[in-house]
């Protein structure tokens, strides 16, 4: 049986349930014609709808419904998608003039049309929004919902594993979701150069511009891997001017700013100055635990699995990249149920015992310094050691003891419950609070700033 043929005895069923959901003339009105399977790709099942009026009414209304029933039926996560019978008819005709073309016209133009190179996973409404990323996401929304007028181009930087390649593909998703016609395409800069080369050697240059410059989305992930590519820069800028002239959007993702891009040129790396320029950072606390919970929600829907003291542990200690963050929950998950564990903190870094390293191999030299930055922070307030340590919540002792908290984080990459034990005992939860008070601080009062940078000198290490 074809992949469609399966496809529409799930839509049978979950239509059954549709009609003994809904009252008959609401179900008679939008669903009863609704019948065909236009195509069945890169997980979404695309339902064939008679006119814009009912696509819009379904997405508004039924579209989530559909799609939870649907995961009833298959083991795969699938989604389905509206497209008009007028759209579908202009993609037929479409692949109908294709299939007249030469076989290498309908290669390139089926790398075009058909392989967007986009994972279906990475939508809009799983990025998880928090004050790192809030402006990459709404200039992102944006620009997916008008290519080529609001941002152009739309630069996103940021460290590894923040979640630019999610946000770039959730454009190309949701152009895609609007306009089944529109021509999307994702490549990396590593990409796009072994593919210059290899069309350069043969001098098919031809079928090298219909890949890239007869689409109407162009996603470029990576830039920074044109650096030292000197001919295929030159390829690039030609298809930026191009595009962009055409007003055709080009999303562009870095590990840095464009004004900080090596060995590219600058007449290249100015253009990319020439729409809007966002930044993602690194979660906060409240960010990285609602990653975690939206992560959880997608691997199981018992979302009451793990406590949310172990989900706020798990964040507290991986607190630097988004992509590990999740990988640790996983690894967690797994498990604790392969061998029917309790989730709880204990089992938890037991899980993770070979992933939570600190910065250094030697405990016995990390216990030194940190003895020594307690010594450093405590003759810098003029406090004792003891006190410094201690349980006692006198202000003149709290805050050099938040201090010194955030400083051994912050140097030695410690567990926060490690932490706690330089401080009598002192649980995950009172440290990683600490650690997230001083680094709020930081922001907004100067004073703390220049504390901070000198407590660091005195503990031998740079700021």
């Amino acid at each position: 049986m074809q992949l469609e043929d399966q496809h529409f005895d799930i839509w049978q069923e979950v239509k059954g349930q549709l009609e003994m959901q809904l009252e008959h003339n609401t179900f008679q009105e939008i669903f009863e014609s609704v019948d065909s399977i236009f195509k069945v790709k890169n997980n979404y099942i695309y339902l064939i709808v008679d006119n814009e009026f009912i696509k819009k009414r379904i997405e508004m209304l039924y579209l989530p419904r559909m799609n939870r029933e649907l995961q009833r039926h298959v083991e795969e996560k699938h989604e389905y998608r509206l497209i008009t019978r007028e759209q579908a008819e202009n993609a037929l005709a479409q692949e109908k003039a294709f299939s007249i073309s030469s076989p290498d016209e309908m290669a390139t133009k089926s790398q075009i049309y058909h392989q967007a190179n986009l994972n279906p996973t990475y939508t809009f409404n799983n990025f998880v929004v928090g004050n790192s990323n809030r402006l990459a996401y709404t200039s992102s929304i944006k620009v997916a919902d008008q290519p080529g007028i609001v941002a152009n181009p739309l630069y996103i930087f940021g460290d590894v594993g923040l979640g630019k390649t999610h946000l770039m593909q959730s454009v190309g998703n949701y152009v895609l979701e609007g306009d089944i016609n529109k021509r999307v395409l994702y490549v990396k800069a590593d990409q796009f150069v072994e593919d210059y080369v290899r069309y350069a050697a043969k001098k098919k240059f031809n079928e090298f511009n219909k890949i890239y410059r007869d689409v109407d989305v162009l996603l470029v992930d990576d830039i920074q891997f044109l650096a030292k590519k000197e001919k295929s820069q030159e390829e690039f800028f030609k298809l930026f001017e191009q595009l962009h002239n055409q007003q055709k959007q080009i999303v562009i993702t870095s590990d840095r700013k464009a004004s900080d891009l090596k060995d590219i040129m600058n007449r290249l790396t100015s253009r990319f100055a020439w729409g809007v320029t966002v930044d993602i950072n690194r979660p906060d606390l409240e960010h990285r635990i609602k990653i975690l919970e939206k992560k959880l929600m997608a691997e199981t829907s018992e979302t009451d699995l793990v406590p949310h003291h172990v989900m706020e542990y798990i964040a507290s200690v991986f607190d630097n990249n988004v992509r590990e963050l999740e990988g640790a929950l996983k690894r967690v998950m797994f498990y604790c149920t392969a061998f029917n564990y309790d989730f709880t903190i204990e089992t938890v870094e037991s899980a993770l015992e070979n992933l939570i390293k600190p910065k250094q191999n030697s405990k016995d030299i990390i216990k030194d310094k940190i003895q020594n930055c307690l010594s450093v922070v405590s003759e810098y307030y003029n406090i004792t050691t003891t006190d410094l340590t201690s349980k006692k919540r006198k202000r003149m002792y709290l805050f050099p003891r938040q201090v010194a908290m955030y400083l051994i984080k912050d140097l030695y990459a410690l567990p926060y419950k490690r932490i706690g034990g330089y401080f009598s005992g002192r649980d995950h939860s009172t440290v990683m609070h600490s650690v997230e008070k001083i680094s709020s601080d930081l922001q907004v009062d100067s004073d703390v700033k220049k504390d901070v940078e000198k407590l660091k000198q005195k503990c031998g290490e740079n700021s």
